[in-house]
Order: structure tokens, then sequence, then C-alpha cells
């Protein structure tokens, strides 16, 4: 269930880590990695202050005039190959979008993301893409004779690192590139887990968030090696061949495609890709440990409408289009949001590279006996954990529950009461309730920093971090003072890494 690790210098784990620093009597690695990078960051920061001010905003204003004139260029090419949020608009409008739907800034809800431009039902349709103006493998390709023949000789590759390749490909041909006012607009730096470094690894705190990062990072570098040969005789320039290109490449295929029948990989979606996430609500949880076999299959029907319900528009053979769908109401203003499936955060930040505040998704694993998975094994487990709300799972607590009793005591009876998911007794279910609070309170201890320091950290990397914050202070306020802003910012984060390094101490 949990990662083991290795025993060298680069080991993971929270004991481990404890462990060698409790041997070497040094401060934690993980205080030093985060020193070093808050100090990176500090200078940077100093850097941008002592920018002249009126030449920055005039920058930022042309950069925001530069990216508005190109936005517009790009949702004109978008009505040009027949994209539309209107069943009955005219092609070649000087915008794709405006008769339901509009580019806007979510600052709080994820960022640039689709607004609607008047009052959506729920189930209305509000953007449609032809398939011709899907970016697939299959469309790439159709259009350049040596991209097919070289893909064709890979035939060992996965669909998936076949599209990365494509799009690199495309990015390679610059202006020329029939995407081109499409590819401008991807994001140029992503945050999944394959990205990070070994400062954000190691940030993540628990072990198998961590290892989930390490596999991702392996998973990445492997498949890159893979393509190395393909993209050689495709002649990309050395900077597409680049694992930091590939990164980026793989990430824009994990985070930015929707399924497509004939493809795996599925397609990236111009206009599309600009809906936010909306989390499935509770009502997607499907009903854990039936009481019988009538209680079974109705759980199969449940969970097949709520996988349909998962899906807000999909490929539809009838308008030849992707087409997507109002997933509620949404009055005028609101962002339109789009569910992607039925994600953790740890899925959502390995895949798509965010996390949600409040997530009715979101798993915890907790470290169990040995003992216990032997009486699990009518569970995967996979569905042993506490949900995000601080309730175990019926697996969980059913195990528990059983194992919480002598053994002697195990009989049918008591098997069948456990396995329809119903109490044993009032003692059993406190010993079952104390057992997991206790280990979670034990988890939660052997965490190098809590929840309100890390607040406090991400609070203060933000400040640094983003340049807005200090072109916003008065002239007046001499580089002194800003010098002083920040040595109080350092002082509160040295101060807080002091104390939990002490913590760290008693703990170990």
């Amino acid at each position: 269930m949990f990662h083991q690790g290795s025993t060298d210098s680069n080991q993971t784990g929270l004991n481990r880590i404890g462990e060698s620093t409790a041997r070497e009597g040094n401060a934690p690695r993980f205080k030093n990695w985060f020193w070093g990078y808050f100090r990176n960051l500090q200078n940077q920061g100093f850097r941008r202050v002592k920018k002249p001010r009126k030449k920055k905003k005039k920058i930022d204003m042309e950069v925001l005039d530069l990216k508005h004139q190109t936005m517009e260029t790009f949702l004109r090419w978008a009505a040009e190959i027949g994209i539309s949020d209107s069943v009955d608009s005219p092609r070649f409008r000087d915008s794709c979008l405006g008769h339901s739907l509009s580019v806007a800034d979510f600052p709080d809800a994820g960022g640039r993301g689709l607004g609607a431009v008047r009052e959506l039902k729920k189930g209305e349709l509000v953007l449609k893409v032809p398939k011709n103006a899907l970016m697939t493998t299959e469309s790439i390709i159709a259009k350049d004779r040596k991209l097919n023949d070289a893909v064709n000789i890979h035939g060992s590759l996965s669909s998936t690192q076949i599209l990365s390749v494509c799009l690199l490909y495309e990015m390679g041909k610059g202006k020329s590139s029939f995407w081109y006012p499409y590819l401008v607009h991807l994001p140029r730096d992503y945050d999944l887990l394959a990205t990070f470094g070994e400062f954000e690894k190691q940030a993540l705190q628990v072990e198998d968030a961590v290892w989930a990062t390490e596999k991702a990072i392996a998973k990445c570098q492997s498949e890159w090696k893979e393509v190395g040969l393909l993209m050689k005789e495709l002649e990309l320039k050395s900077k597409f061949r680049s694992f930091q290109a590939w990164l980026w490449a793989s990430a824009t295929i994990s985070s930015r495609t929707l399924h497509v029948p004939w493809d795996s990989a599925g397609c990236l979606c111009p206009v599309g890709d600009l809906f936010n996430y909306d989390a499935p609500g509770d009502d997607s949880n499907t009903s854990e440990g039936p009481e019988s076999a009538n209680d079974v299959e109705e759980a199969g029907l449940v969970v097949e409408t709520h996988s349909e319900r998962l899906t807000d528009g999909g490929f539809e053979e009838d308008f030849n289009a992707y087409c997507l769908y109002a997933r509620r109401n949404y009055q005028l203003g609101e962002q339109v949001l789009l569910c992607y499936g039925t994600y953790t955060n740890l899925e959502l930040l390995e895949h798509y590279g965010f996390m949600l505040e409040e997530n009715s998704n979101d798993k915890v694993f907790i470290p169990l006996e040995t003992s216990l998975f032997s009486l699990a094994s009518s569970w995967p487990k996979d569905s042993l954990y506490i949900h995000q709300d601080g309730k175990p799972s019926f697996a969980l607590v059913s195990t528990l529950r059983l194992w919480l009793i002598p053994q002697s005591q195990r009989d049918k009876s008591v098997m069948r009461l456990v396995y329809a998911g119903s109490q044993l007794s009032v003692k059993n279910e406190i010993l079952v309730m104390k057992w997991i609070s206790e280990k979670c309170g034990s988890v939660l201890r052997d965490l190098p920093t809590s929840v309100p320091e890390d607040t406090l950290l991400l609070h203060n990397i933000d400040k640094l971090q983003d340049p807005e914050l200090r072109l916003e202070q008065k002239e007046t306020e001499a580089f002194g003072s800003e010098d002083a802003e920040h040595m109080e910012v350092v002082c509160a984060v040295e101060a807080t890494l002091q104390e939990n390094s002490c913590r760290l101490h008693l703990l170990l």
C-alpha cells in the first residue's frame, strides 16, 4: 500500500527524514530545501521591486493588449473553422463566442475560463466543436505526409506518446502550422506531479503522494527516451527534443485532452479546453457495501447512471462534432464549468496540475496493520480510506469492526452483520472510532508541518512571487521600508521553521 523507498541519501518518507535528522544532529533537510528555495524567491522579489514602476506598468499594459489581440484572433479563427456557442449562429462571425459564453477571468476559481453571457439551462448545448477543428493524431498526420510516414514506423509507441510528438512537431512549424492560433494560447508551464522538483516533491510530505510523484517523473522520463528516435527522424529542433519540451507536451496532453472514441489519447479541443473543472457532487457517490444481491444489482445501475452524469459532453456522430452541455442552470456572469470525472486531489494534481480546497471525492489512506488486510480480503485495498469529511469508508469501518473483536467471537452471525454494515456492539463501535482517531492523530503528528504553518508559508511565497502586490505600493515607500517588509516576512518564516524543527525533534 505504501512505497517503501530506498535507504540512501535520496530516501523519501517523513519518518526516514526525521530519523536521519536525529542521527546526524542537523536541521531537517526539508527546512534546508525550503530555505534555499525561499531565499531564491526573495532575491527575485527584490529585483522586481527595484524596476522602475512606470516602465513596468507600460510593459504590463502592452502584454495585456497583446493577449487581448491574440485572443480575438484565436476566437475569429475558431469561428472560421466552425466552432460555435450557438446552434443557429452563422459561420465566419468575428468570434465563435457571444451567444452563450465569453472568455473571462475568475482569479479565485481557476483563472481564465468561460462565463455565461445569458441565463443557461441545465442540459442546454453551450459549445459545438466540429471534428475538423479537433486536434488529434489523425487530423495532424492527415495534413503532413512526412509525419504520417514516420509515425507509422513506430507502432510500439503509445497513442499518447504519438499525440505528444505531433504536438511538438506542430509547435516546431511556428506560424506555418494550421493550429498556430490555438497553440499560442496553450499554457507555457504546468504544475503536474511529473514537473515537480525535489523541493516540491518533499513538500507533499505524505508518503504515497511522494511515491506518486516519483512514479510520474520516472514514467515521463522513460516515455521521452522512447520517442527520441522518432523526434530525430522528424528533424525537430533540439529545443523541441529536450526533456523540458517533452514535459510540456505530455502535460498538455494529460491536462487538456477530451475523450474521443477513435483514439485513446483523446483530442485537444480549441475553446472547449477553456472550461475549468467542476467536481461531481455528493450525489455521485455510489452506495458502499450493499446488503444483498439485489442491492448489488441496484448499485451497478447507480454506477452506470452516475458515469453518464459525469460526462458533460462528448463526440456526437449525428453532429460530427464535440458537443458540450451546461451541467446545471447558470446565471448571467457565472463561470460555466465542466466535470472531467471523479478525482481525488492527488489525482487532480497528477493529471491536471491543480487541487480543490473542498473536494468531496478526496480520500485519505492511513497506515494499517498487516493483519487487517487478511480480514479485508473481500474489499480492494484502495477501498480502505477516510472520506474528505472525516468519515471512514464502508470497507474500512467494517474491517475494523471485525478486527477489533476477539478471534473466538468471529462466527457466521458476526460475519453476516459485518458484511451487512451493521454495528456489532456499542463497545465495539467506540473501539473502532477511538482506533481511527488515534491513528489519524499519529499520522498528523509525524508530518513536519501543520496546516496553519503550511498556509503561512504559501502566503509568504505568493507575496514574493506576485509583482503586482509590490507595484501597487505607494511611491512614498522607499526601498528601505520594502526591505524591512521583506525582513519581516523572512523573520516570520524563519521563526515558524525553527519552531517546527523543535517540534520535530520532540516528536521523534
